[in-house]
């Protein structure tokens, strides 16, 4: 059903950003934050709109901040009437032993990629009861379901987005609605392209080596997912009728890596 009411957050780039483009082509009204410039606010402003948004502009918030949180989605919410969906996923990454990890990074993943979210949520949860009608993606990762070495911030607040989502689902399931959370594996953003090339110095190794090798480790398929497959995903969970009762799920999307 096109013409609903969409806040992404983080969508300037990455999955945020495919997210966004394939809600823009189903032509709903968007809003969105992200890190960028102006010049590239702009031009996936002026993208989204190409691409069939029935309306799209940008609301700057900061993600570490709490209050910040909650005015953008309050301006949000004034601009696009009401909030029908939301899709959280503004994330960062910081990578280091448990005991060399900067404290002041563990507070910040924490704040951006878990805490962030409740309080996207907690800001539009009363007004989806009282319409009874809301749908909310949690975009969380395999490391939501599984661990790996020197990334503990980001595993504990994917895992606690995981367990966010479920518990949203369960104090929403009366009121027509839904709280999911897809968890990727490795996506090429620029975050993961950070990853690369940090092995590719590390290992004095090309990105292309790289690149084929940190998705073979774990991934059975042996290929990176695309933004267009989680789009496509955040797609029917928000539209699809047959999602009304998908809620509380933590959805692999991993080429078999959590089957293993």
């Amino acid at each position: 059903m096109p013409g609903y009411a969409i806040f992404v957050t983080g969508a300037t780039s990455g999955i945020g950003l495919g997210i966004a483009r394939r809600l823009a082509a189903c032509g709903h009204h968007l809003a969105f934050n992200g890190l960028a410039d102006a010049d590239t606010i702009d031009a996936v402003t002026s993208e989204l709109t190409s691409l069939g948004a029935a309306s799209c502009r940008y609301i700057e918030g900061d993600m570490r901040d709490p209050a910040a949180v909650r005015a953008m989605m309050a301006e949000a919410e004034r601009d696009l009437g009401r909030i029908d969906g939301l899709v959280n996923n503004a994330g960062i990454q910081h990578v280091a032993p448990v005991e060399s990890f900067p404290p002041e990074k563990w507070d910040e993943i924490i704040a951006v990629n878990l805490s962030a979210s409740f309080h996207t949520i907690a800001a539009v949860l009363e007004g989806m009861k009282q319409r009874g009608f809301g749908r909310i993606v949690n975009i969380s990762s395999v490391h939501g379901l599984i661990a790996s070495v020197n990334k503990t911030a980001y595993i504990a607040a994917k895992h606690g987005l995981v367990g966010l989502t479920k518990a949203v689902a369960l104090e929403a399931a009366t009121y027509g609605i839904t709280c999911n959370a897809i968890c990727p594996a490795w996506v090429r953003t620029p975050l993961v392209e950070a990853q690369i090339e940090a092995r590719m110095v590390a290992n004095g190794t090309t990105r292309d080596d790289e690149a084929r090798a940190i998705v073979g480790e774990r991934q059975p398929n042996e290929r990176f997912v695309t933004v267009e497959e989680i789009g496509d995903l955040v797609r029917f969970l928000i539209e699809g009728e047959g999602a009304a009762s998908i809620t509380g799920a933590a959805m692999p999307v991993d080429g078999a890596w959590t089957a293993q």
